[in-house]
């Protein structure tokens, strides 16, 4: 009798397997993550090079204030060609507080010929022509980094600064193993931060990011690392293009990802980033575009614009289809979530674009509606909140409200024959406008981050994902540092143990249900 029980408990096991497994198959979603963008203070460090994200060159000037220096003059790259009589160069790297960076003994490579000197967190232990070693001292803040003379015949250039023990294998691999351990298994990189999405001056293929450009945090992260960090992640990319970027730049663009990328990947094309939003350029460029072109009417330019970013988006996908496989292409066109009368009556139905695209992206996120609009909830009383009170109206009010969202969406995609992603998603517990300043409103929201309970709250929402059918979900965002500007990354710093996470343990669980293991960190 035992072992029939026995034989009885194992089959039914076995077969709860099998359906799980079916039903992962069946299932559209898929976990995707947003890289946080190159600056200074990126506390993800994804290179080994640190210099990437170096603060871009400042010039300064004997008896002068700090950074009130003359102008600089730099090449095609950022690098700085000569300097003024008693003047120099200087930037700095790894603007990270609490030691959140490492230690050690990092190498300072370098072209040319000139005189370069550290500080800051950092001390000079032994220089020869073209390298320097430097001991830093991460809890002493950010190491500064100057060009004190260089010969403009043979300028100061390609300067790179490597982690301790990465000296001898940086050229080989640029990115941090315990980067690339942290996103092993996620099934789509967006690279909208990486890319300098957001206000992007880049119009030309000649104006992209280099490889050898000074610094990554003027125009984004070159293609070429892009691409190859995808090829090891064996993750699909998500590339948002540029708003003013011409034909040429698309074409070779996409010819150079069509080159690179491995094969078996597909690509996810979208035009620039939240056109519809009016805190970022690209959305006054629609605008203007869309009056140009008299889309709309002159009075609600907000609806030309719109109209613009969706004849736009299928000049882009064009492009890209006569360059890329369209069977490993997903045309994005990305709106607000729920707002499916601009779905229905300005986005899609301009130029008919829905039949150019595969994907209606919204970002899904459950949040805090404070102020005008927000129906008698007050940032002044929810200040005074504890914990339990804002989880129940987390639980009560904010996750209904983002599955009506979902829901609506998922209407409007089903109904033009598109697939549902969220290019961005998960909390968005932040003060808006004046409200950022909050210290109470800032101090709780970072303590609802850290609480366990998010946990379970992140859990119901990403069902709810599920329970719409949607696909591809992006969280927003990987690593960064929570500030009085938001609580974005599923961590804080690239040497937070992903098991202290609450964030984290729910995407690493709900990664599972969708057929993937992420990777649990450094």
């Amino acid at each position: 009798m035992v072992f029939e029980n026995l034989k009885r408990v194992v089959l039914v096991g076995l077969f709860s397997l099998v359906v799980a497994s079916f039903l992962r198959a069946q299932s559209p979603a898929k976990l995707g993550i947003n890289l946080s963008g190159p600056a200074d203070w990126n506390t993800e460090l994804p290179f080994v090079d640190v210099f990437h994200f170096s603060r871009p060159w400042i010039g300064q000037q004997k008896g002068k204030p700090w950074g009130e220096g003359p102008p600089l003059e730099l090449d095609s790259l950022g690098w700085p060609r000569s300097l003024q009589s008693n003047c120099w160069a200087e930037t700095l790297l790894c603007t990270i507080e609490g030691g959140h960076y490492p230690s050690g003994v990092y190498h300072v490579f370098y072209e040319g010929e000139g005189q370069v000197e550290v500080g800051g967190a950092a001390q000079l232990l032994q220089q020869d022509d073209g390298h320097l070693k430097i001991q830093v001292d991460s809890s002493k803040g950010a190491i500064f980094l100057r060009i004190k003379k260089t010969n403009p015949d043979n300028y100061v250039r390609h300067i790179q600064v490597i982690l301790p023990g990465f000296e001898d294998t940086y050229q080989k691999n640029p990115f941090r193993p315990g980067f690339i351990q942290s996103w092993q298994g996620v099934a789509c990189l967006r690279f909208m931060d990486w890319m300098h999405t957001n206000g992007s001056v880049v119009q030309k293929w000649e104006e992209r990011p280099r490889l050898q450009t000074a610094s990554y945090s003027s125009k984004g992260v070159p293609l070429e690392l892009m691409i190859d960090l995808c090829n090891r992640l064996h993750a699909d990319a998500w590339f948002c293009m540029p708003h003013r970027a011409d034909k040429e730049y698309l074409r070779q663009f996409a010819k150079q990802v069509l080159a690179q990328l491995d094969p078996e990947l597909k690509v996810y094309v979208e035009y620039s980033n939240e056109v519809w939003n009016r805190q970022f350029p690209q959305a006054a460029y629609s605008w203007e575009r869309g009056a140009e072109l008299g889309l709309g009417s002159k009075d609600r330019p907000w609806e030309g614009g719109g109209m613009y970013y969706a004849k736009r988006a299928k000049e882009v996908f064009s492009i890209w289809e006569d360059v890329f496989p369209q069977e490993r292409l997903v045309r994005v066109l990305a709106w607000q979530a729920g707002s499916t009368w601009w779905m229905e009556n300005i986005v899609l139905p301009q130029d008919e674009v829905f039949k150019n695209a595969d994907a209606l992206a919204i970002a899904p996120y459950f949040s805090m509606r404070l102020g005008r609009g927000a129906k008698g909830l007050s940032t002044k009383e929810v200040a005074t909140w504890s914990l339990a009170q804002l989880f129940e109206h987390l639980s009560q009010v904010s996750l209904p409200k983002a599955k009506e969202n979902m829901e609506l969406s998922a209407q409007v995609a089903k109904k033009y024959g598109l697939q549902l992603l969220a290019y961005e998603g998960g909390q968005h517990l932040v003060g808006v406008g004046e409200d950022a300043n909050n210290l109470a409103l800032t101090k709780l929201f970072h303590a609802a981050n850290r609480d366990n309970r998010m946990e379970a709250l992140y859990q119901n929402y990403l069902q709810q994902w599920l329970d719409v059918d949607g696909g591809l979900f992006c969280h927003f965002s990987s690593v960064a540092k929570w500030t009085k500007w938001g609580s974005w990354g599923v961590v804080q710093y690239f040497d937070d143990k992903a098991a202290e996470s609450p964030k984290m343990r729910a995407l690493q669980a709900w990664a599972k249900v969708c057929g993937q293991k992420l990777g649990v960190g450094p």
